[in-house]
C-alpha cells in the first residue's frame, strides 16, 4: 500500500524537477491509457504536462488492439482503406489526449498541455507532401494544443519553414547533430518571419526541437567499446550528454541574438529543446540518468513511463546541469573524435536509422490494421 509521505515524496522529485524550469511530458500514448483515466492521473500526481507519440508508441498500441475494436468494427463497415483507418485511431487518441491536458495547456498560456502527432515517417524526405499532410493532421485533430512533428531531415527543414509560416505549432523530431539543430532553429525563425509578413499572431505558436540522447551512446559506446582501450572505455556514456548540452548552448546563442530579438518583440515563443529518447539503453548507466543530468530552464524532457517512475522514485535533481558543461563537453566530443570516431558518420547514420525504424513501425501498423480490418469480413483496401 502506497503512503501518503510516499506519494508526497514522489511528488517531490517530479516538483523540483518542474521547479527547474524543465517540463515534464510523457513519451506514450494508448487508447487504454487515456480511457482508464491514467493518462489523466499522471497529469494529477506526476508533474505530466505534455505527450509524445511517434510511429513505435501507436503500431505498439494499436497493433495489439486493446481498446480500438470498436473503432475498428466501425471503420470495417465503411470500407475505409487501411492509412484512412490509421489515421482516424491516431488522430482519435491525439484529440482525446489533447483534451485532457487542455487545463494544462490554459494554465501554462500554450506553453505545455502539448499533445504532438508525427507525419507519415515515409514523406521524411518529400518536402510538399510533409507539408500538406501536416496541414491535414492540424484540421484532423483540430485542437489548438497538437503539436505536428516533422522529421529534422533536409527536406524536412523548409517543411518546417512552411508549417511554422502557416500559424501551424511543430515539434521537430530525429535531431541527432549540433549542425542539423542549428538549421532547425534557422527554419523556426524563418516560419516566424513568415507568419510575420502574412499578418498571425505569433504568440500562437509554439514549438520544440526533439534531441535525440541515448542513441547517441548507444553508437559510440559501441564503437569505444570495439577500441577496448582504457582511454577509450574511460569515454563511454558521455558523448550523449555532451552533445545535448553543446545544443543547450546553440539554442542559448540563437534566441539571444538580434533575429530573435526582433521577433520576440512581435510575442515569439522560444523554441524549447526537447530531450528525447531518454530512457537509458545500458543497463550499467543509472536509470534516471538522462534526466538528472540534463536540467536546464526551459526544457522539456520526454520520458518513457518506466522513466518517469524512476525519477520520481530516486532521481536525483540538484539544480542546472547543464550550462556549467560546455568547456567539458568539448573535450569530451573532442577526445571521442581523437580515437578515430567520426562525429558526422555517426550522427548521419543515427538519422537514417531513426526515419528507417519510425518506417518500419508504421508499416507494422498498417499490416497489422489491414489483418484487423480483413479479419471483420473487409479487405481494407
Amino acid at each position: 500500500m502506497i503512503t501518503v509521505t510516499e506519494v508526497t515524496a514522489t511528488a517531490g522529485t517530479l516538483k523540483r524537477l518542474s521547479d527547474e524550469g524543465v517540463s515534464i511530458w510523457l513519451d506514450d500514448l494508448s487508447r487504454k491509457r487515456i480511457e482508464s483515466g491514467n493518462l489523466a492521473e499522471l497529469v494529477d500526481t506526476k508533474n505530466v504536462v505534455g505527450v509524445t507519440t511517434n510511429p513505435s508508441i501507436f503500431q505498439a498500441a494499436i497493433g495489439s488492439g486493446e481498446g480500438y475494436e470498436e473503432q475498428l468494427a466501425d471503420l470495417a463497415v465503411r470500407k475505409v482503406t487501411v492509412e484512412e483507418a490509421v489515421r482516424m485511431m491516431t488522430t482519435a487518441d491525439v484529440r482525446a489526449a489533447a483534451d485532457i491536458l487542455r487545463p494544462v495547456h490554459e494554465a501554462t498560456g500554450g506553453r505545455d498541455g502539448r499533445v504532438s502527432i508525427e507525419v507519415d515517417p515515409r514523406l521524411a524526405h518529400h518536402t510538399a507532401a510533409t507539408i500538406a499532410e501536416a496541414k491535414q493532421l492540424s484540421w484532423l485533430v483540430d485542437r489548438s494544443n497538437v503539436m505536428i512533428k516533422i522529421p529534422a531531415t533536409k527536406a524536412g527543414l523548409p517543411a518546417i519553414t512552411e508549417v511554422i509560416g502557416a500559424g501551424i505549432s511543430v515539434n521537430v523530431t530525429l535531431i541527432f547533430s549540433l549542425e542539423r539543430y542549428r538549421e532547425v532553429m534557422d527554419a523556426y525563425l524563418a516560419g516566424l518571419e513568415k507568419a510575420r509578413a502574412a499578418g498571425i499572431d505569433l504568440s500562437t505558436i509554439h514549438s520544440v526541437a526533439s534531441f535525440f540522447v541515448s542513441r547517441v551512446d548507444s553508437e559510440i559506446d559501441k564503437r569505444l567499446t570495439a577500441l577496448a582501450t582504457d582511454e577509450a572505455l574511460a569515454l563511454k556514456g558521455k558523448a550523449a550528454l555532451a552533445n545535448a548540452r553543446l545544443a543547450y548552448e546553440a539554442y542559448e546563442e540563437v534566441f539571444s541574438g538580434d533575429r530573435w530579438t526582433v521577433l520576440a518583440n512581435a510575442g515569439a515563443n522560444k523554441q524549447r529543446p526537447l530531450w528525447a529518447s531518454t530512457g537509458v539503453k545500458d543497463p550499467s548507466y543509472k536509470d534516471t540518468l538522462y534526466v538528472d543530468e540534463l536540467v536546464a530552464p526551459g526544457t522539456v524532457n520526454t520520458m518513457p513511463e518506466a522513466t518517469l517512475n524512476a525519477t520520481a522514485d530516486h532521481g536525483d535533481i540538484h539544480g542546472d546541469t547543464v550550462t556549467g558543461g560546455y568547456a567539458q563537453a568539448r573535450a569530451d566530443l573532442d577526445a571521442v573524435e581523437r580515437l578515430g570516431i567520426s562525429y558526422d558518420t555517426v550522427v548521419k547514420q543515427l538519422e537514417d536509422e531513426g526515419v528507417a525504424k519510425f518506417e518500419a513501425a508504421w508499416q507494422d501498423l498498417l499490416d497489422a490494421v489491414a489483418k484487423s480490418l480483413s479479419g471483420k469480413g473487409v479487405d481494407g483496401e
